[in-house]
């Protein structure tokens, strides 16, 4: 029990669970437009500045925030991220090194319970907690399913662990499987 309490690896996702700070930044997950428009008037609401990682291009990410009125100085539009991971990979030390320790995570209901197990994973590694704001989903919203839901947090706790992503590692395999 002590090492559970104690100083260790599981003591910056224990300082995230344990944390209950305001939050100080709306991360959308892009890929939907309807996601970057609810985070930038939550954003706007709370006082935010607003990350957008992937999504729509930025000659339309602009357009929209200014649609908005959202101030472009509190908003950060980041295209690294590929995949769900990447989004929390690409961006968490920057948080970290910023002093960021809660956000608030917008993204398609959908989508939102994978995102929390890869971001919980990956956000919490960094004592930095999250909180789960979901976009209504139109039709054609799907639940996703359970194999892709394990199969990317396998890969956040990798990512944890090595600092690599398992899909880059098996994308460099020397034998060309």
């Amino acid at each position: 029990m002590v090492w559970l309490l104690g100083p260790g690896p599981l003591s910056p996702y224990r300082r995230a669970l344990l944390d209950r700070s305001p939050p100080q930044l709306v991360l959308v997950l892009g890929g939907d437009v309807d996601r970057e428009r609810l985070g930038a008037r939550l954003a706007r609401q709370l006082d935010l500045p607003l990350l957008v990682s992937g999504g729509s291009n930025r000659e339309y990410a602009e357009w929209m925030l200014s649609e908005e009125r959202f101030n472009p100085d509190r908003v950060t539009l980041d295209y690294r991220a590929r995949d769900t991971l990447s989004n929390f990979t690409s961006v968490v030390d920057e948080l970290q090194a910023d002093g960021v320790r809660h956000v608030l995570l917008v993204t398609s209901e959908d989508h939102l319970p994978r995102s929390m197990a890869v971001g919980q994973v990956v956000a919490g590694s960094r004592g930095i907690q999250l909180t789960g704001v979901p976009v209504v989903c139109r039709e054609d919203c799907a639940q996703e399913g359970r194999l892709k839901q394990w199969s990317d947090w396998l890969r956040a706790v990798a990512w944890v662990m090595t600092g690599r992503d398992l899909r880059d590692a098996a994308d460099s395999d020397p034998a060309g499987r």
